[in-house]
């Protein structure tokens, strides 16, 4: 058993500017987006009237999902005792915290108005499930903080596991009121199940464990630190299991569906004529985001390198970036049957107009806003490691004995 040492990231000085300086550039032109659609209004996005949500939701809920589930390695360390996770419970907390913000920063500069968030953060409709996320979503960053503190303060490690626990618990109910969001809302027919919240967390281990391999594996060849194999396929099987658990909430809550009559026109809707949706579901959700990932880690070689765990990752990250647009986007444009089994010959708001689908074309600003989300994440992940003793010197099999356990 070895003793696990912490200290900043120290990588060269040129290649940690020009990193910041790339990433930068993506928050830069973000900020313009963001100026140029205030400016001009929201027409000049792909949103209307019926399509209300449109990419940087997307972007702000696959981060915000993301943000929960990068903090699953943590819990798998403090919550359920597995020693060889603990070394990684201060990116894992880190990137939680991160990955929030970047979602929030995303979802608030596409209000159209961001001044009105002091409305939304003073007055209060409890029967509405976004006043609650308000309180889940501040709550979540205190107490992860306060966990941080509790794994990097020598003084407060005996507190560690409580302040774990409640992040785990806190977690879990973040991401059922983010699921909750689309289970409650009856306005449209591919929403209204209650599936969606536990879906939503699956997704979570899912697409944050995506999300904290690539930083892991990206910060310690960077910095040209040990990062033994234990480690990296115990993390990537982990990775395989959440896939699968995605792929399987994503059949029954298709087969659940498509038992009920009143379901078939959506289904047929996302499943087969759906066009870019249907698309995006079968190529982007499943075969790129799922199958494929599903195939490489668990090829008996391909599945052992780093190049191939790195690609699965990504591609997780493409499935959940495509499994949110089917959900958000498709489900808006579907149109809700206000009458089952009639015909509405005329509606002047577009309500339950049969057969006919609501068209949404992302515009450029909307696409760049929700890669400066990303972006955000990502360089303030990199300015705390290099700021702070987030990172362990080494990861090697010799020191992380997956058998004897370590000390910390």
């Amino acid at each position: 058993m070895k003793k696990i040492y912490y200290r900043e990231w120290g990588i060269s000085s040129p290649a940690y500017w020009g990193i910041l300086v790339f990433l930068g550039l993506f928050i830069g032109a973000a900020g313009l987006s963001v100026l140029y659609m205030e400016h001009e209004g929201h027409w000049v996005t792909g949103m209307s009237n019926q399509v209300v949500w449109g990419m940087p939701h997307v972007f702000a809920v696959f981060l915000i999902v993301a943000a929960s589930g990068a903090l699953n390695v943590a819990s798998i360390g403090s919550v359920f005792g597995k020693k060889m996770y603990q070394p990684l419970g201060r990116l894992s907390g880190l990137m939680a915290i991160t990955l929030l913000v970047g979602g929030l920063l995303v979802l608030v500069l596409d209000l159209g108005r961001p001044d009105r968030l002091l409305v939304a953060m003073t007055k209060y409709n409890f029967k509405s499930i976004f006043a609650w996320n308000i309180y889940l979503y501040v709550g979540f960053m205190v107490i992860v903080a306060v966990y941080l503190f509790t794994m990097m303060e020598r003084k407060a490690n005996m507190y560690k596991n409580t302040a774990g626990f409640f992040a785990f618990i806190w977690r879990l109910i973040l991401t059922t009121g983010t699921g909750s969001i689309f289970g409650f809302l009856v306005a449209r027919q591919a929403y209204d199940a209650a599936i969606m919240a536990p879906m939503f967390i699956v997704m979570s281990f899912s697409f944050g464990l995506a999300f904290y391999l690539l930083m892991l594996m990206f910060v310690f060849k960077a910095d040209g630190r040990d990062l033994g194999d234990s480690m990296v396929h115990r993390l990537k099987n982990l990775l395989g299991v959440f896939v699968a658990g995605v792929l399987y909430f994503t059949l029954a809550y298709h087969l659940t569906n498509l038992y009920g009559t009143e379901n078939h026109g959506v289904e047929a809707f996302i499943l087969m004529n759906g066009g870019i949706y249907t698309q995006v579901f079968w190529l982007g959700e499943i075969v790129l985001g799922a199958l494929l990932p599903l195939a490489i880690l668990y090829h008996p070689s391909l599945g052992k390198t780093r190049g191939g765990i790195v690609t699965a990752c990504l591609l997780v990250l493409v499935g959940g970036l495509s499994k949110v647009f089917v959900i958000i986007i498709g489900g808006q444009a579907f149109p809700m049957a206000m009458f089952p089994g009639k015909t509405v010959i005329e509606s002047g708001f577009f309500d339950g107009v049969n057969g006919e689908i609501f068209n949404y074309a992302p515009s450029l600003p909307e696409i760049v806003l929700g890669f400066g989300g990303i972006a955000v994440a990502v360089i303030a992940t990199l300015i705390a490691v290099r700021l702070m003793k987030f990172l362990p010197e080494s990861l090697a099999d010799e020191v992380v004995d997956p058998h004897a356990g370590i000390k910390s």
